[in-house]
């Protein structure tokens, strides 16, 4: 049986997460088929998850290409037997109309490639919901993050995936920053669309593969403004990439190196708050990590 939509799921060393993605996958409202694809990557490939329910399918596979993040989200792309693809992170569940209401946006535009939606932080059992705006330009993903707009909300069809806008990038540095990379991407073809109602439920904890690795984050965030030098002309979303890798040096212990760039962050804009929280991590008033925590209590990252 031919599926409507194929979904995609990176797990690494989160069972019990896991298995509460790909119910909430199984139980989507939308009434057709819907393959799921659960890709292991750098750990041992769980086939008890594997299921043949010719409804709601879910095929196991190990991580075939660069170990990380993009390498696994590529890895299912091109297993994916759907017309669109779409991608689920393993700590995420998925509200049950959220792939429905997405498959309905792709079908009544047809110049449209890619669909995310906004998103519940769920923070230690605290909810903040996170409306999407309905299109995201490429312009305003350079002015602002936009943290809706990421793989794990996106709906893409998959010629475009492989195509028009090509894979997710496997070369930036620990995989950091790789959503907004190809959010980038897809913009600068088409505006992407959105359900402007949260559907994903998004958990923020302490287990982020990516939380302290500082070094790797600068580097992957320096990959990033040589890649889009449209930056330049955009001094406030300038201004945060320069300060969160301001703020990456502080935490590491980088101090010189950090306030240079606190310099380089508040020639761009003097009201960049990284900059200002950079200098508290470095002159050691207060810690990375405790500003780390009172931002993710708000739903937030740096």
């Amino acid at each position: 049986m031919a599926v409507d939509a194929s979904v995609v799921i990176c797990t690494r060393d989160r069972p019990a997460l896991l298995r509460q993605a790909v119910a909430a996958i199984a139980a989507q409202d939308h009434p057709g088929p819907i393959e799921t694809i659960v890709v292991f990557d750098q750990s041992e490939v769980d086939t008890s998850i594997a299921s043949d329910d010719p409804h709601r399918p879910v095929r196991v596979t190990a991580n075939l290409r660069t170990p990380g993040l993009p390498g696994g989200r590529n890895t299912g792309a091109s297993l994916a037997e759907g017309a669109v693809v779409a991608f689920c992170d393993d700590d995420d569940e998925w509200f049950p109309a959220k792939l429905r209401r997405q498959l309905e946006i792709l079908a009544a535009e047809p110049s449209t490639d890619v669909v995310v939606s906004g998103v519940r932080i769920d923070h230690e059992g605290k909810l903040i919901d996170r409306p999407c705006p309905e299109r995201i330009r490429f312009e305003d993903l350079l002015h602002d993050r936009i943290m809706q707009a990421n793989l794990c909300t996106a709906a893409v069809r998959r010629e475009a995936f492989w195509d028009r806008v090509g894979p997710v990038d496997e070369g930036l540095p620990g995989g950091y920053a790789e959503d907004y990379e190809w959010m980038l991407r897809a913009s600068r073809t088409a505006p992407i669309a959105a359900a402007p109602e949260p559907l994903v439920r998004i958990l923020y904890h302490s287990s982020s593969f990516y939380v302290a690795r500082w070094r790797m984050i600068d580097e992957a965030l320096e990959a990033l403004l040589e890649r889009y030098p449209e930056f330049d002309d955009d001094p406030v979303g300038l201004a945060r990439i320069l300060g969160q890798r301001a703020f990456a040096r502080a935490a590491a212990g980088r101090r010189k190196e950090a306030l240079s760039m606190v310099r380089r962050t508040l020639a761009a804009s003097r009201r960049e708050p990284r900059a200002y929280l950079t200098i508290l991590v470095a002159a050691r008033v207060v810690s990375a990590d405790r500003i780390l925590g009172l931002l993710r209590r708000a739903g937030r990252g740096v």
